[in-house]
């Protein structure tokens, strides 16, 4: 005998909710800029009322922060991998395989983020100075712990990450480009691990740390 589905929870309700408003927020975000963006849209496009969005996000600026918070932890999170990495082979592919995925899952959290920086940071400019500095600099020092360890050639740290963000974010940031160069047509499934192994294969040829 099939059990009758249980109702949802309060807490899974709101779970699901802030889900879609976040999601709906990103695109929004993305396609019309902080300036542009209006709660009714992202209410509109998250099918809820826009009193009950309200009740989640009270202003706008909130939400924003909320937008381009989230698509950061999702990139901490892909930095986990540094941390454990005996080295830069492992440690820059596994990061590399990471940040491709989220510029395919979350192109539109990464282009929010990518025109909050490129207007001087106006909302997230003390994030910024804190949570990214001080990612940062730990990821500096697992890099220069690898260089003093004859794994890899003596190359800035922070010039790397840059390359790296630089190069990762680009598929989300520039998706529309590279679809248009594509045919008009989205990256294949097989096309995308073409563009993860010739990242890789550049970067780490590029920082002598190719494995043998």
């Amino acid at each position: 005998m099939t059990e009758p589905t249980r109702p949802m929870r309060r807490q899974d309700i709101r779970r699901e909710n802030e889900k879609a408003i976040l999601l709906a927020a990103e695109k929004v975000f993305a396609e019309a800029g902080f300036g542009g963006a209006t709660m009714q849209l992202i209410a509109d496009l998250a099918g809820l009322p826009k009193a009950n969005l309200h009740y989640y996000f009270a202003t706008k600026e909130e939400l924003y922060r909320s937008v381009v918070q989230n698509i950061f932890e999702i990139w901490l999170q892909a930095a986990n991998c540094f941390d454990a990495a005996r080295g830069p082979v492992d440690g820059i592919s596994a990061y590399i395989d990471a940040k491709m995925e989220i510029s395919r899952r979350h192109p539109d959290g990464s282009k929010v983020w990518a025109s909050e920086v490129m207007h001087g940071a106006p909302v997230l400019q003390d994030y910024m100075e804190s949570t990214l500095r001080e990612w940062t600099d730990g990821r500096v020092e697992i890099i220069r712990r690898w260089i003093e360890e004859g794994k890899m050639d003596r190359v800035d740290p922070r010039h790397l990450l840059y390359m790296l963000w630089a190069t990762t974010q680009h598929y989300a940031d520039f998706g529309h480009q590279i679809e248009t160069l594509n045919g008009g047509k989205s990256l294949s499934d097989r096309q995308w691990r073409e563009a993860k192994e010739n990242i890789k294969r550049v970067i780490l040829t590029g920082i002598g740390a190719q494995p043998a």
